[in-house]
């Protein structure tokens, strides 16, 4: 994946299309009306993820936003049709959206890869599976890896394998699966050190409400930003209450690249604009009117806007010294008034 100084914006369908093919259609053109860059999909079937057998392990949550759900309910709830995506996938790619998905079994790349996805991404718990990333891998395409319940072993065993199968195209995001997330658990400051950790591309998968995480991924270098994207989250769904509406993904978008444009780059020379404005600082003047063989003091000489006159560092060079003229209360000081 080719990285620019635009921030590569994904908005993730997930669970959202609800099973209904034309929500799912509606969705994907107001995340292209909101400013994204690429959809996202997710591939699989419950059974692609778990199991469906009752018993401690796999019986209904008993807390958080799938309570009283299995895990085989809730992914059969939020799976996407097959059958779909396909259609899907022109439709976005009609649209100029980048469309791609994340798929949770070597069946589901084969199928991916007969759709000619452009490149893979792999879910925070699915880590660490690496038989399955090292399969994504060995398809030469770009991979994103969320990392949200990933710790330093975890990643560095992921990037291994995609590395063991001459993949190098490797975008870390920081994530953490909370759904949502609350603030004190996003540690930002995570994204420049997997950068510097492990020579990669870095983003954010972000589970947070509102603008103010991703805005702050940026800052720190995140070149990817995903948010899960809902028509209306009165809609319902598995992923409702975390997703972003199309005005706040629009608010998010529009924050970002205006951010873009104010981190700009390191310079330390002057707009036009500063240049003018320059102008208005500081210089030293005749403060009082002083006359031809004076000395010039500090009852006499201040500095004060606009800076026509000489620079403030001379303040004390000048004390002292004597004028060379009569000078009028009001004129920029110049070394030419100086005997």
């Amino acid at each position: 994946m080719v990285l620019t100084d635009k921030t590569f914006i994904i908005a993730e369908l997930s669970a959202n299309h609800n099973n209904n093919f034309q929500l799912a259609k509606d969705t994907i053109y107001a995340m292209k009306e909101s400013g994204a860059d690429a959809v996202k999909f997710q591939t699989y079937t419950a059974d692609s993820i778990t199991l469906n057998v009752d018993n401690k392990y796999f019986g209904p949550r008993d807390s958080g936003i799938w309570k009283g759900k299995t895990l085989y309910e809730i992914f059969t709830e939020g799976s996407m049709p097959w059958e779909w995506q396909a259609k899907l996938l022109e439709y976005a790619n009609e649209l100029d959206l980048i469309c791609f998905s994340s798929p949770f079994d070597f069946k589901a790349v084969d199928f991916l890869e007969e759709l000619h996805v452009p490149m893979y991404k792999i879910a925070s718990l699915e880590i660490s599976d690496i038989p399955l990333i090292s399969y994504v891998a060995s398809k030469g395409k770009p991979i994103i890896l969320s990392t949200g319940i990933a710790n330093l072993n975890d990643i560095e065993l992921a990037v291994n394998a995609c590395r063991k199968e001459g993949n190098n195209d490797i975008t870390l995001l920081k994530c953490t699966s909370a759904y949502p997330t609350p603030f004190e658990e996003v540690n930002l400051k995570v994204i420049p050190n997997l950068r510097e950790t492990f020579n990669v591309k870095v983003g954010l998968s972000d589970h947070t409400m509102g603008s103010t995480v991703p805005l702050g991924a940026v800052a720190l270098g995140a070149k990817v930003v995903e948010k899960h994207f809902i028509l209306d989250r009165n809609l319902g769904g598995v992923d409702s209450s975390f997703s972003m509406e199309p005005d706040e993904f629009k608010f998010m978008v529009k924050s970002i690249r205006e951010l873009e444009k104010a981190l700009g780059s390191v310079s330390y020379e002057l707009t036009e604009k500063q240049k003018d404005t320059k102008i208005r600082g500081r210089s030293l003047f005749i403060s009082s009117k002083v006359k031809k063989g004076e000395v010039l003091t500090k009852n006499n000489v201040k500095s004060v806007r606009p800076g026509l006159g000489l620079h403030p560092k001379y303040f004390y060079d000048v004390l002292g010294k004597k004028a060379n003229r009569d000078i009028t209360a009001g004129s920029p000081l110049d070394w030419s008034m100086i005997e």
